[in-house]
């Protein structure tokens, strides 16, 4: 093989159109745009404009409901935390938090807190404090003989509400 044999392969390289160059290429004059009008400008996109047809993200019903104020919880298994103990990523004898999670690299952000559930097994005796935990991750923590400290409150029922306000009515 020589140098000066090497080409490309063919189609690898193909001639763009050249708008606006006279009538004679096909693209002259208006450059295939039309006439007049905001699609015929430089820099303009539509995004959504179906040509006054009722656009698709208007005909599509919204559903549901989105809370503002709902809290954003990093999930974390106890068979992760059991494979960090063994890996020697987490002390169990110190105790446990979002920032020593951070440091072990078992979670990278931990956004409005860290919520502990109860998928796989524990063995390790633990002192770990968390924003949330299942009712099964607690008795499995307590079972394994460690501690568990919960830092956000429990949610309020409306049941209790209720009851007090009937209290009140005569």
């Amino acid at each position: 093989m020589n140098l000066n044999k090497l080409s490309d392969r063919p189609g690898a390289r193909k001639v763009g159109k050249r708008r606006g160059r006279g009538i004679g290429s096909g693209l002259g004059k208006t450059s295939g745009r039309g006439h007049k009008g905001q699609k015929s400008r430089r820099g303009v996109a539509i995004k959504g404009f179906e040509g006054g047809q009722m656009p698709l993200h208007r005909r599509m019903p919204k559903r549901g409901f989105k809370n503002l104020f709902r809290k954003n919880f990093v999930v974390l298994n106890l068979g992760r935390l059991q494979a960090a103990i063994d890996a020697g990523k987490l002390d169990p004898k110190s105790p446990i938090d979002a920032a020593v999670l951070v440091g072990a690299g078992m979670i990278t952000n931990p956004r409005d807190g860290v919520r502990l559930l109860a998928k796989g097994e524990l063995n390790a005796k633990v002192n770990i404090t968390v924003a949330g935990a299942s009712k099964a991750a607690a008795a499995a923590i307590e079972k394994a003989g460690g501690v568990l400290k919960v830092t956000m409150p429990a949610a309020t029922s409306a049941g209790g509400a209720e009851e007090s306000q009937s209290g009140d009515a005569k």
